[in-house]
């Protein structure tokens, strides 16, 4: 889907459709009225084949609601150019046109590729919309510096076609990179009961799973999530077990695994729970001042023992010597990937939408820094991605000598 809004470097989405369509990529168009000005529909239609939308009221004779289907249809959302005014329409899910309520309803991955007057790309307001729309994952193609149609001179003008498309090229190929891959995920925390009201429990909110689990299936895996305790809503396009306790995530977790092909255990399981559970609520005056303990099921330990020809990758919370930490894990479980966290830094991790992070493999340690849990995801996906690629690439290959 590509939208186009209203700014003199309108043109230059046609160089941006006839280069999408040589690569492969089928392209529909929706643009704002004022992109019209510049630019005429019918030159977006002619050039891709489509039909091209320009309103909400236009008459498509689709039969379900356009702007939804459009949504739903996209892999990659490129809007090319896209004005200082869009970007904060965007940043504050304003939708009051068809370009605007389409990329409201999409799931795709949005690549905007700016365009504006240097000072209105400087100015504070639109860096702040820049940097909500980049936390949310939006593809940022930085513009250019330049004599501007206006006789300034700065950043400001749209940047190169061969950029722009290989920025929404490289998104295609990621929109489909886990095509028909069956992922479980597990998320959240679990809780194990002392009494019918009290439990053990921890922190975690279960947010980087249910994203990591969105991505997935936007990516076009077929995603199981067995999630503990969360407030979130199940994530869109996966099928979502919920459970209570360890032991309860440990059978809704292997009934799945046999059939998956990749598991990304995000779970903060607890090792521990009581030895005794009181089907009441104990009464202050009874309440015991110790608590047998047993250890529970070790689900991603169990999973590595059945390992096979699957992906696995888990995740450490650790308060000290995080990628020492995060590697012996990977060791001790035969693990593919280890995403090590330090808890104990403040406003990250538990409960915050974002977290710091490394990529612990056999090969290396990848710090990254700060940043919105959802980018995280997106970079757990990519690993997840570069994993399966990598052993189907071992499997299909040619032994010396040998010819297919």
């Amino acid at each position: 889907m590509l939208g186009v809004t209203g700014c003199i470097a309108a043109y230059k989405a046609c160089e941006v459709v006839r280069e999408l369509t040589r690569a492969g990529v089928r392209v529909k168009a929706v643009m704002t009225e004022a992109a019209t000005h510049f630019l005429g529909p019918l030159t977006l239609r002619t050039l891709t084949g489509e039909p091209v939308v320009t309103t909400l009221w236009d008459d498509t004779t689709a039969s379900r609601v356009y702007h939804v289907s459009l949504a739903e249809e996209a892999d990659v959302f490129a809007i090319v150019p896209c004005t200082a005014n869009v970007i904060a329409k965007l940043a504050g899910g304003i939708a009051d046109d068809m370009l605007t309520t389409t990329a409201l309803a999409t799931e795709a991955t949005l690549v905007i590729a700016p365009a504006m007057n240097t000072h209105m790309w400087r100015d504070e307001a639109t860096r702040a919309n820049l940097a909500v729309l980049r936390e949310r994952g939006a593809v940022v193609v930085e513009p250019d510096s330049g004599e501007l149609a206006c006789g300034d001179v700065g950043e400001g003008r749209l940047a190169a076609v061969a950029e722009i498309v290989e920025a929404i090229l490289a998104e295609v190929l990621r929109a489909r990179d886990l095509a028909g891959v069956r992922l479980l995920v597990t998320a959240g925390p679990t809780y194990e009961p002392i009494d019918a009201v009290r439990f053990i429990g921890n922190r975690s909110s279960g947010k980087t799973g249910y994203l990591i689990a969105e991505e997935a299936a936007r990516r076009g895996a077929v995603v199981t999530l067995v999630s503990g305790p969360t407030t979130l809503p199940d994530p869109f396009g996966c099928t979502t077990v919920r459970v209570e306790t360890a032991e309860e995530m440990f059978a809704a977790t292997m009934d799945t695994y046999a059939e998956a092909d990749a598991v990304v255990a995000t779970a903060a399981v607890s090792d521990l729970r009581p030895a005794a559970r009181e089907a009441r609520k104990i009464k202050k005056d009874d309440a015991p001042t110790s608590l047998e303990l047993e250890r529970t099921s070790d689900i991603l330990g169990e999973m590595a023992a059945l390992k096979g020809e699957r992906v696995l990758i888990g995740f450490a919370a650790e308060s000290e010597d995080v990628v020492a930490n995060a590697r012996g894990k990977l060791e001790r479980k035969s693990l593919d990937l280890v995403v090590g966290n330090d808890i104990t830094e403040p406003g990250l991790g538990f409960g915050s939408d974002r977290n710091r992070v490394v990529l612990v493999s056999r090969e290396s340690a990848v710090e990254m820094p700060a940043q919105a849990k959802r980018t995280i995801a997106l970079a757990v996906c990519d690993a997840l991605a570069g994993e399966l690629q990598k052993r189907a690439t071992t499997s299909t290959a040619v032994p010396e000598g040998e010819s297919r």
